[in-house]
């Protein structure tokens, strides 16, 4: 079994505006308690959602960020969400885990959350013994 997680970020500490940080992170603590209210859904639970400083995603003003990452898989990078994405990346995330690589076909993604793709990155290759 592979080891899935999403991280959250829980701050826009890299925004300058200190006012406009503070509203973003109000947004993504939002979101990453939303998210977290999950881990004792069963469907979900082997998805660890895993909060993380910063990732910089606000310096080019895209807020509310979170990836998706499990070795020698596609890591995905949403940003601007809302709480209204919530279920979107409970779908998502159950069939990042059903798939073999990673790849989610996009006309696959759920709902809207297609438009908040930012990244998708490939897997890195597995080193050599």
């Amino acid at each position: 079994m592979k080891f899935h997680s999403l991280f959250v970020c829980k701050s826009c500490s890299a925004v300058l505006d200190h006012e406009e940080a503070d509203d973003r992170a109000e947004g993504n603590q939002l979101l990453l308690k939303l998210l977290e209210t999950q881990k004792n859904n069963f469907a979900y639970s082997t998805l660890n959602i895993e909060p993380v400083g910063c990732f910089w995603s606000c310096v080019k003003k895209y807020s509310c960020a979170v990836s998706f990452v499990c070795p020698q898989k596609y890591t995905y990078h949403f940003v601007d969400l809302t709480e209204e994405n919530i279920t979107e990346l409970l779908e998502f995330s159950l069939l990042y885990q059903e798939s073999q690589d990673g790849y989610v076909l996009p006309p696959k993604l759920p709902g809207k959350l297609r438009s908040h793709l930012l990244v998708r990155i490939p897997p890195t290759p597995e080193a050599i013994a």
